[in-house]
Parts: C-alpha cells; structure tokens; sequence
C-alpha cells in the first residue's frame, strides 16, 4: 500500500481560535492603565425559568487610561499581562453620562 500524501494546504487554516470578546460596565479606573469591568449575564433557571442576572468582574488592561467609570466598553481575552489581568479594552461601545453631583456644579 501506498501511503497517501496530503495537498499542501494554506497556513490560513491552521489559525488559533478567536479571542473571547465580552461587554461590561467600568466599575473602577482606580488603578493605574488597570480598569474593572463588570459583566452582566442573564441566564434562565433550569427548573424555575425565572432570569438570573449572573455578575462577573474581570481586571483589564487600559493602556491610555480612556475609560472611565459608568462607560460601557468592549474587552478581549489576552495572554496574562499580571496576577489578575488577562484582558485589554478593545472600544468604547457608550461613553457614561455626566454625574448628577458634577453637572450642578457646572450650572451654579
């Protein structure tokens, strides 16, 4: 018998998995190029069918320290930068609103 050769296929194929995207809240810009992000998953209980919210906090990486607390932001999976941080801010998906405490400062 003779032994089967296979074509020579493009390096395309063989690409890594997709990095894992998520959104969350920034919940914390307290550390330096580090934000907390707070992501929300709503999952249905197996025998009662109510809607969990289900919350995890991941550490991201914020290079230019754009993001601030309340933005909604876009964060995907990276090779460990530290202890806690396996994850960079990809966008801005919505910048937070003004605080109500510093838009009446501005009025007066």
């Amino acid at each position: 018998m003779m032994a089967e050769t296979k074509p020579a296929t493009p390096a395309a194929e063989h690409v890594q998995g997709r990095r894992k995207e998520v959104v969350g809240e920034v919940v914390s810009t307290r550390m330096q190029k580090t934000i907390v992000v707070q992501v929300t998953r709503k999952k249905s209980h197996p025998f009662y069918g109510r809607v969990i919210a289900r919350h995890k906090k991941f550490y991201a990486h914020d290079e230019k320290n754009e993001a601030h607390v309340g933005d909604v932001v876009r964060i995907e999976e990276t090779r460990p930068l530290s202890k806690l941080k396996r994850w960079k801010l990809k966008d801005i998906v919505r910048k937070a609103s003004l605080v109500p405490e510093a838009a009446t400062e501005v009025a007066s």
